[in-house]
């Protein structure tokens, strides 16, 4: 039941969002989606979500259902040439990707009964909810950017002084090191969605054999931020340094709305914050960051896996922090509350697979009263904090610590180290 609740409420979310992004103009997720199925689709994870809906195949349906998407892809290249129907750069390969994903749902509902029906059904609902999501999550950024003329940068700008403002430390180190560690990064933070999925495969590699999901696996970690995190945007609005402070992402056009001109080599100046206008485009997505959150999720998830796996869990969480403070895309105390998001979402998803125990109420209780405590320095006790440095500077330090020391205990609760047998001492052979 509480499943079944969960998608209704999801469903309902996504309707809402396909009839308040057409007032908006583009169209919703749904349409979108479907749409990718004939004309040319958007970059996104449209074959990682095909990879996820076969981890319920067999190998050799498997290798038919990517042959028949490369297959489907090849045709629809081949009519659009011959139609000289014009196609923006990217957009070449993708739907192959959908129609295989909607076919295998039609084989279910038609061809599958019982178990079988209901685990063909989950993986091709998983694969779609990858791309859905993408979907989702732009107009998510659309509707927060129409619909919160007004952002707060000030106001976190001058929290984040309490840090010692590292994206504007980040901003000046990386433009020093060179374009090798800043391309890099940059890779890093473009392709999050691809080590997601290269984890979840790794984590669903046996449901083909044992003809179920795991209890507990990235993916459900991921929709949840991805749902609930756009729902603190529209709270909290903000744009980040290099758009509020600096010339935006892509050059000077953001220099109309800053209130200055000063990221990242200028010290930003204590000064009592107001709320700032700002363009109807740019989304207000960085209170929590959610690069932040996801990839704590990827590193989490990584802890039980291979030694590769983990180096490279933790290569992307590093990666992606350097990266969100680095281009400016954030500050410091984003990143704080996005951590705190994912800890206390990661409990509380675990928890409901294990049952609600004592320690498990305590940390997500305690994760949500320090996330709700951040926002509301943030909010109302920033110039407090920019003149306090040393003691709110370790207060923010000590609050993220104590999330952090209450998930790896309560873990350590729940799953115990294993410990080998003890080998029976050898015995002496009667004389």
């Amino acid at each position: 039941m509480l499943w079944v609740t969960a998608g209704v409420a999801a469903l309902g979310l996504v309707v809402a969002l396909e009839i308040t992004a057409r007032h908006y103009g583009p169209p919703g997720p749904v349409s979108d989606q479907l749409k990718e199925a004939v004309f040319a689709p958007k970059p996104g994870p449209l074959y990682g979500g095909l990879a996820l809906m076969s981890v319920v195949l067999a190998w050799p349906q498997r290798i038919i259902a990517v042959a028949a998407a490369i297959a489907t892809d090849a045709v629809f290249l081949l009519v659009r040439s011959a139609a000289d129907i014009d196609v923006p750069d990217g957009r070449f390969f993708g739907n192959g990707a959908v129609v295989v994903m909607l076919g295998y749902a039609v084989i279910a509902l038609t061809r599958r009964t019982g178990q079988e029906r209901v685990l063909l059904l989950k993986g091709v609902g998983l694969g779609l909810l990858l791309v859905a999501g993408r979907k989702t999550g732009d107009n998510w950024l659309l509707i927060t950017a129409k619909t919160r003329p007004t952002v707060l940068d000030q106001y976190v700008a001058t929290a984040d002084h309490a840090l010692g403002d590292p994206s504007w430390l980040a901003g000046r180190l990386l433009r020093a090191a060179g374009p090798i560690p800043t391309h890099v990064v940059d890779l890093v933070y473009a392709k999050l969605a691809v080590a997601a999925i290269v984890v979840a495969l790794y984590q669903l590699r046996h449901v083909a054999a044992e003809r179920r999901f795991p209890s507990h696996h990235l993916v459900r970690t991921f929709l949840v931020i991805g749902l609930l995190g756009p729902g603190i945007y529209m709270l909290f609005p903000v744009v980040g340094p290099v758009f509020a402070y600096g010339p935006g992402a892509s050059g000077t056009g953001g220099l109309h709305w800053a209130a200055a001109d000063l990221w990242p080599h200028t010290p930003l100046p204590i000064s009592p914050p107001n709320p700032m206008p700002y363009d109807g485009i740019t989304p207000r997505n960085c209170m929590p960051s959610l690069h932040t959150a996801w990839a704590t999720a990827i590193f989490i998830h990584t802890r039980q896996g291979p030694r590769l796996l983990r180096y490279a869990g933790t290569f992307w969480l590093v990666a992606t922090l350097a990266a969100t403070l680095g281009f400016g895309y954030h500050y410091g105390v984003d990143l704080i509350a996005g951590v705190v998001f994912t800890l206390t979402i990661e409990a509380a998803l675990r928890a409901l697979d294990r049952g609600w125990d004592r320690p498990a109420i305590g940390l997500v209780v305690h994760g949500t009263a320090v996330f709700a405590a951040l926002l509301v320095a943030y909010r109302y006790l920033p110039m407090d904090m920019a003149r306090h440095q040393e003691v709110s500077g370790s207060l923010l330090v000590l609050a993220l610590a104590s999330v952090v020391y209450g998930y790896v205990r309560t873990v350590r609760l729940w799953d115990p180290p294993a410990v080998a047998a003890r080998q029976p001492e050898p015995q002496p052979e009667p004389v």
